[in-house]
């Protein structure tokens, strides 16, 4: 791991975002904005996940209306994201959101990023500039580029540094940059190029990254190796799935860093033909238990659990836990700081094991 790039501090609400600071976890929502109920559930649920941050789309003026609301039934800041129209974001303004996020490749001319501008530096909002490769304002002159990896990054870096320079012509410092590509060499790329720019803080993603697992394997590869760089304040993991399992992803990328503690390191093994319990089974409803209730979560962080299938890997990696279970035919060892202490039925592992981590 590098040494962390030296970053501003921009707030956020109550969360700071900057060097000094912890790399926070964002998420956005996928509900229709104006249906204020809907949203403020699934908030609540990303809320429960862990979730630093909140993005909502604001693509009309029902949204926008609606974001006072929602922040008065929310725990955690609120970002408004704009497209196109900077009256929405004015609106949004006004309305209380904790950040607006714009995108210089389509809200317009100067004047109006400076009415925006304006209206966020009287509040004390900051500004994210979002650059994404597929709507960058280079591509109106050349909408099929043949560009190399670094040409597309080298633009992208150069968009956002002219966005944030006509925003410090305005004096207004408070401003978050990412810069996404769902190919992950230009996301690297581009954010390397831009830390080595400037002090304002980057928020790292690999946009429209897929499904579960192809986008768990990009954002990891790209959000993963900016972050062991030293390069990276805030992240969102963008997946083609429930938002909440954006959040989990976001901070297991994290803790396999070593930057955050979410829960505990479950060490389990993949099974084979030896195996004589349903190692699967029990993983998977420790873990449910676990990430469903926060409380439960919190207390785990910094454990170390395994669970093995059989005689083989399973006593040395459990000895090496803070305790555990070596499974055999329907049962298991249970192991503690290195020392068998009991036999257990298998259907009795997830109950002993959430038993302890509650008695912690």
């Amino acid at each position: 791991m590098n040494k962390r790039r030296k970053t501003r501090q921009v707030k956020v609400g109550e969360v700071a975002i900057g060097s000094s600071h912890p790399v926070s976890v964002q998420s956005m929502t996928n509900t229709d904005t104006a249906d204020i109920a809907s949203t403020v559930a699934q908030i609540r649920e990303l809320e429960k996940a862990g979730c630093q941050i909140v993005r909502v789309a604001v693509p009309d003026t029902a949204a926008a209306e609606s974001i006072d609301k929602i922040k008065k039934a929310i725990s955690i800041p609120l970002c408004a994201d704009i497209h196109f129209d900077w009256r929405l974001a004015l609106e949004c303004v006004k309305r209380g959101a904790d950040k607006i996020r714009i995108n210089p490749g389509n809200i317009g001319d100067k004047n109006k990023v400076k009415e925006v501008a304006l209206a966020c530096k009287d509040k004390g909002i900051p500004i994210r500039i979002g650059v994404n490769s597929g709507s960058l304002k280079a591509l109106k002159k050349n909408p099929s580029p043949k560009w190399s990896p670094y040409k597309w990054a080298s633009i992208m870096a150069k968009e956002a540094m002219e966005q944030a320079e006509i925003l410090d012509e305005f004096n207004f410092k408070d401003i978050i940059v990412s810069l996404k590509a769902d190919d992950i060499e230009r996301t690297i790329l581009a954010n390397e190029i831009f830390a080595s720019k400037t002090d304002i803080p980057l928020h790292l993603g690999v946009t429209e990254a897929g499904t579960f697992v192809s986008g768990v394997v990009k954002s990891s590869i790209g959000i993963g190796t900016l972050l062991s760089k030293g390069i990276g304040d805030t992240i969102r993991v963008s997946l083609t799935e429930n938002p909440s399992v954006q959040v989990r992803t976001a901070f297991e990328i994290l803790k396999a860093l070593k930057l955050a503690q979410y829960g505990p390191d479950i060490v389990s093994c993949p099974t084979c033909g030896r195996c004589q319990t349903d190692v699967s089974k029990a993983v998977h409803e420790i873990e449910e238990r676990i990430y469903s209730e926060p409380s439960l979560r919190n207390k785990a962080r910094g454990l170390k659990i395994a669970v093995m299938g059989c005689v083989v890997n399973g006593p040395g990696e459990a000895r090496e836990a803070d305790f555990g279970i070596c499974g055999g035919k329907g049962k298991g060892v249970w192991i503690e700081k290195g020392k068998q202490i009991k036999v257990l039925g298998e259907k009795e592992w997830s109950n002993e094991i959430i038993r302890k981590i509650r008695n912690k």
